[in-house]
C-alpha cells in the first residue's frame, strides 16, 4: 500500500503518534527488526485500473491451492469456526471462511447513486481526506468500494475467494496469494493463547480460594475462572481481515490493488482535536459487514479494536471506525447499541455488568473489555511480518538468477518465482533460517520447490 505524503507517518494501522498497539506489543516481545518510525515504505506500483475486478485473482488462486501451507491455514481456520458454540456467531462466520460463493451483505443493492450518497455522507462527517480522491488509483468511489461479482445484485460476491487473498499491500506483511489464511491462522492461535495467558495467571485459584499462577496449581484447583468469551476470542480474528479478499486484488503483472486509508481525516479525528484516525479500508468494511450481519455490539467493538485498543487516549479511533461503517452498512449505530451518546459525545458502549455500575470518580470511562484488548495484541505481529518481508525479497532477487528468473522481468518472476516461494514457504520462516544459516539455509528451501517443480 504506497503511502501518500499525508500518511507517511502513519504505521500500517494508523498514526505512529500514540499507537498504543506497538507500545503493548513491544511489552510481551513482539517486537521486529525495524521501529515504528522506520517501516519499510511499500513499493512503488504502475497505474493499475481499480474500478475493475483484478486480472490476476484467478492465478493467485492457482498458486495459493499449490502450498500446504496456505491449504492447511485455510482448513484450520475453517475448522476452528466450526468449534465455535454460539449458533448465530458459527453460521455467519463459517459463511465468511468456508463459501466460496458468500454473500457481500454490506454491499447488497449498492447502485451509483447509493455509493455517491455515502461519500457525501462521509465527507461531511469528516470520515474521509479529501485529498485523497485524486491521489489514489480511481478515486475514493474506487478506494472505498473495491469492485465485486455481480454488485448490484442482492448477493454481491468476492472477486477472488477468501483463500487466495494476500495479507496484507503489496511488499508488507505476508503479501503473497493465500497469505491471508497464514495471517488469521496465526492471529487466532495468538488470540487464544492471550485468553490462556489470562487465565493461567489471574484466573486461577488455589481450593482456598486464592489466584494464583497456574503452573504452581495443586491437584484439586479450579483453573480459569475468568468470564473471558472464548467464542469471541476464536471468531473475531477471523472477522477482522476478511474484506482483503477484496481490497487487495490481483494484478496481470502479479501484484496487489492499492488501498485507501479513511475512517477520518487525517486530521481533525480526536473529537474535532489534532488527531488521525484514518486505518486500512479493509479494516472498515469488515466492520460494515458485521453490522451489517447484525452482529453482537460485544463482537463489533472487538473487531474494531484490532488497530487500536480503545484506551491510551486512543477511544476517538475505534468510535471513528465504528461511525464510519455504520455510515456504509446503513446502520444506527446507537440503536443498534454499538456506540452511545455521554456529554454531547460518542462514546462505547457500557456492555455486560458495566451496563448497571456508577463509575466512581476518576475511573476512565472507556468501557474496555478484556477481549478487545486481547484481539488488538493478536494483530500484533506485523512488527516483524513487515520488515521480514522487506528483507526475505531482497534475498530472492539476489538468488533468483540461479533458478532462472530475473526481477527485471516482473511478471514472470512474481508469478513463476516470488509468488510461489512466499506462498509455499513464507517469508517469516526464510528469514528465522537465513538469520541462523545464511544464504545456505534459504537454498535448502527454495532447492526443494526446484525439486518439486513448483518453481
Amino acid at each position: 500500500m504506497p503511502m501518500s505524503t499525508s500518511q507517511a507517518t502513519t504505521t500500517p494501522y494508523g498514526p505512529r503518534r500514540s499507537n498504543v498497539t506497538l507500545l503493548l506489543a513491544l511489552s510481551i516481545g513482539l517486537w521486529g527488526a525495524t521501529v515504528p518510525g522506520h517501516l519499510p515504505a511499500a513499493e512503488t506500483q504502475p497505474a493499475v485500473d481499480q474500478a475493475s475486478v483484478g486480472a490476476g485473482n484467478a492465478r493467485a488462486l492457482a498458486v495459493a491451492h499449490a502450498s500446504p501451507l496456505v491449504m492447511s491455514a485455510y482448513h484450520q481456520i475453517q475448522d476452528n469456526a466450526r468449534s465455535l458454540h454460539d449458533p448465530k456467531i458459527r453460521k455467519e462466520t463459517l459463511d465468511l471462511v468456508a463459501n466460496e460463493k458468500v454473500c457481500v451483505s454490506s454491499r447488497a443493492h449498492l447502485g451509483a447513486a447509493e455509493k455517491e450518497r455515502i461519500l457525501s455522507a462521509l465527507r461531511e462527517a469528516k470520515l474521509i481526506d479529501p485529498a485523497d480522491e485524486a491521489a489514489f488509483p480511481g478515486g475514493l468511489l474506487a478506494g472505498v468500494f473495491p469492485p465485486l461479482v455481480d454488485e448490484t445484485s442482492d448477493c454481491p460476491q468476492l472477486p477472488q475467494p477468501f483463500l487466495s487473498a494476500p495479507g496484507s499491500y503489496w511488499g508488507g506483511h505476508h503479501s503473497e496469494p493465500g497469505g491471508l489464511m497464514v495471517h488469521e491462522a496465526f492471529n487466532d492461535f495468538s488470540d487464544l493463547a492471550l485468553e490462556r495467558n489470562y487465565q493461567q495467571i489471574y484466573g486461577t485459584k488455589r481450593p482456598d480460594g486464592f489466584p494464583v499462577v497456574g503452573a504452581r496449581v495443586p491437584l484439586g484447583a479450579h483453573p480459569g475462572d475468568l468470564p473471558i468469551d472464548s467464542d469471541l476470542i476464536l471468531a473475531v480474528p477471523l472477522w477482522h481481515d476478511w474484506a482483503k479478499s477484496y481490497v487487495f486484488q490481483w494484478t496481470a503483472e502479479g501484484r496487489e490493488f492499492q488501498e485507501l486509508n479513511f475512517g477520518g481525516d487525517g486530521k481533525t479525528d480526536d473529537y474535532g482535536s489534532a488527531g488521525s484516525s484514518k486505518t486500512g479500508a479493509h479494516h472498515i468494511l469488515g466492520i460494515a459487514e458485521a453490522m451489517k450481519r447484525h452482529m453482537p455490539p460485544e463482537f463489533v467493538i472487538m473487531q474494531a479494536s484490532a488497530h487500536s485498543a480503545p484506551t491510551s487516549g486512543n477511544e476517538y479511533k475505534v468510535v471513528n471506525w465504528l461511525r464510519t461503517a455504520a455510515l456504509l452498512a446503513s446502520i444506527d449505530p446507537i440503536k443498534a447499541g454499538y456506540l452511545e451518546e455521554v456529554d454531547h459525545r460518542l462514546r462505547l458502549p457500557a456492555l455486560r455488568a458495566i451496563h448497571n455500575e456508577d463509575f466512581p470518580a476518576g475511573m476512565a470511562h472507556t468501557n474496555m473489555l478484556v477481549e478487545y484488548l486481547a484481539h488488538n495484541l493478536s494483530d500484533a505481529d506485523y512488527t516483524f511480518t513487515i520488515p521480514v518481508v522487506h528483507d526475505v525479497e531482497a534475498l530472492l532477487a539476489k538468488l533468483a538468477p540461479e533458478y532462472g528468473y530475473d526481477p527485471g522481468e516482473p511478471t514472470r518472476y512474481n508469478w513463476q518465482f516470488r509468488n510461489p516461494v512466499l506462498s509455499t514457504l513464507s517469508s517469516e520462516r526464510l528469514y528465522i533460517l537465513y538469520s541462523s544459516q545464511g544464504m545456505a539455509g534459504v537454498k535448502t528451501e527454495l532447492d526443494l520447490l526446484r525439486r518439486r517443480g513448483m518453481i
